[in-house]
């Protein structure tokens, strides 16, 4: 590059979050920021998961500021090492590192009871014994206000005994909690008197049996950020009216920590025909309407890393979505656009015929065979090459024969021409039926001299069609996906069970592929080509038993 080259920064999309960091680092609120993902490690994440990792992982990486992956688990009901343990590796596998070890809001578990005794102190929180019915009978409506507890007006020497007992296991599960004292008269419901603890009399992962009562999200969320300096406190719109809450808890207890994080919201990702409520998604697993968290066709992170997308397409989709408070629902095209561009540039090619039907060449010698080269990438040069055994028998797909046809098909015809990719032209001559009228077998000629050449008179063939060595080939299944529901918007529907796709998979034995496929590597994607884009899957390919996953058809299958 010469001296007067002008140099090209690369220009990052901006938003409105990134112009609120810009607006605080110049008016030096801030010196550096931190951010933090926070999943709660009840379920696998999910595509609407990505989004939000992606941004504040990007966040963090594009300032040169730190961000933190901090477990939700303050509801040990519902949660699992499992769990933990899958999001771990999403995010990872998404290529983002998280700054130190992984946090926990039970890490802070002594702290946040201490932050609770001193709201007791302060007359701002309460032991009430109502039950979670009548609490919410009491928590009135939109329209009408709420009423306060009878047991709202305890002294505080009172509430701090009643506390302890809580603490102290001598309360049973759901004849007491702890609330905050604010005002049940407030139109935003989730400032009436919200629960800060409950009991809950279930082992946790992480502390054991060392509590039975755990704090509610809304009072841990916002303690943990200012403990670990969180700076931008990033969630989706739903949590908007809960930063009154957020902000609330920290007025009022006394933190010493050098930052005051402040939360600010985003429209969460809406995906067509997909669902991200983990609740759901975990009942698809266990009724066994999918094979697992990780099944090809679930919105979650390791599902689409088994059906083969890549973790840059998932990013570069994310990206383009972009970042914004309007609610949408984004096409699922714009999703498998993505993966097809990245997996284009990327992906290795492969043949392999998903309908087989055998053709014989009758004019090659039958003890005869050669290898030809075929490219692993057409614009790749540094891919390489493979070989290509070419034999008196060979399969084709089914499709790609007609005993006749108009000008419109350019695959093989009786007494008309072909090309086999990266091999020679043949003609078909005639072929076998059984009694059902289904063809059997094909009779080709092959036409000596065409490997990479025309035809001996000049003339061109348009038609190029993909094979397979009969002798060479090995046996595979392919697994070919469907969207898991019938409907663009499925969490609208009543009965999310009632508009399951049933035939979203469709299994396809016998598909005859080329043999160094059997050793594919599950983080490989191929392009089958003129098919798609497949995967070796990750639970079941074996050298001896080959089973790929559709990741991706070539063209949209969504247009009109």
């Amino acid at each position: 590059m010469s001296e007067d080259t002008p140099v090209v920064e690369e220009v990052k999309p901006t938003n409105f979050i990134r112009q609120i960091i810009d607006r605080d680092l110049e008016e030096h609120k801030f010196t550096s920021i931190r951010t933090r993902f926070p999943p709660e490690p009840n379920g696998y994440l999910h595509v609407g998961h990505a989004k939000s990792i992606c941004l504040n992982f990007g966040l963090a990486r594009d300032y040169n500021g730190k961000c933190n992956l901090r477990f939700d688990d303050t509801n040990p009901s519902k949660e699992d090492t499992e769990y933990v343990d899958s999001i771990k590796q999403d995010v990872e596998w998404l290529g983002f590192k998280w700054d130190g070890e992984p946090k926990y809001s039970s890490n802070y578990f002594d702290k946040l009871y201490g932050y609770a005794v001193e709201l007791i102190n302060q007359g701002l929180a309460y032991v009430d014994e109502l039950s979670p019915d009548e609490i919410r009978e009491y928590r009135g409506t939109l329209t009408q206000p709420g009423r306060n507890s009878p047991y709202r007006d305890r002294s505080v020497e009172e509430n701090l005994a009643l506390f302890e007992k809580m603490k102290n296991g001598e309360f049973k599960e759901g004849t007491a909690c702890l609330r905050a004292k604010i005002d049940m008269a407030s139109s935003f419901i989730c400032m009436r008197d919200p629960v800060i603890y409950r009991i809950k009399f279930q082992s946790h992962h992480q502390t054991g049996d060392r509590w039975c009562i755990y704090p509610m999200y809304d009072f841990t969320h916002c303690i943990s950020d200012a403990l670990e300096g969180i700076t931008h406190s990033i969630c989706t719109l739903e949590f908007q009216d809960n930063r009154r809450l957020y902000d609330w808890v920290l007025e009022h207890i006394s933190l010493n920590s050098p930052t005051r994080p402040h939360q600010y919201e985003f429209s969460r990702l809406n995906l067509e025909y997909c669902l991200t409520s983990k609740r759901k998604l975990k009942y698809l697993v266990d009724e066994k309407i999918v094979d697992g968290w990780d099944d090809p066709r679930m919105p979650t992170i390791s599902g689409m890393r088994r059906r083969g997308f890549t973790p840059a397409s998932i990013r570069e989709f994310c990206s383009r979505i972009g970042v914004t408070k309007q609610e949408n629902v984004v096409q699922m095209s714009a999703l498998e656009n993505c993966v097809r561009e990245d997996l284009n540039n990327v992906a290795p090619r492969a043949m392999a015929v998903l309908d087989p039907v055998k053709v014989v060449i009758e004019n090659y010698p039958a003890d005869q065979e050669e290898v030809q080269k075929a490219p692993n990438h057409p614009t790749d040069q540094q891919a390489g090459e493979r070989d290509l055994h070419f034999t008196r028998e060979i399969y084709i797909d089914r499709a790609d024969f007609r005993e006749e046809a108009n000008k419109q098909y350019k695959r093989l015809v009786l007494g008309k021409y072909v090309r086999l990719r990266y091999s020679y032209i043949i003609r078909a001559e005639r072929c076998d039926k059984d009694q059902d009228g289904n063809i059997t077998c094909i009779y080709c000629t092959y036409v000596p001299d065409t490997v990479g050449q025309d035809l001996p008179d000049g003339k061109k063939v348009k038609g190029v069609i993909h094979w397979v060595s009969a002798k060479y080939a090995i046996d595979a299944r392919v697994n070919m996906y469907e969207c898991l529901f019938k409907v663009p918007n499925p969490g609208a529907a009543e009965d999310f069970m009632s508009i399951v796709n049933r035939d979203s998979l469709k299994v396809i034995d016998g598909a005859k592929v080329e043999p160094h496929l059997a050793d594919a590597s599950p983080s490989v994607t191929y392009q089958f080509e003129r098919e798609g884009y497949f995967c070796a899957d990750c639970r079941h390919h074996t050298r001896e038993n080959p089973v790929f996953n559709l990741t991706v058809t070539l063209r949209d299958s969504f247009q009109a």
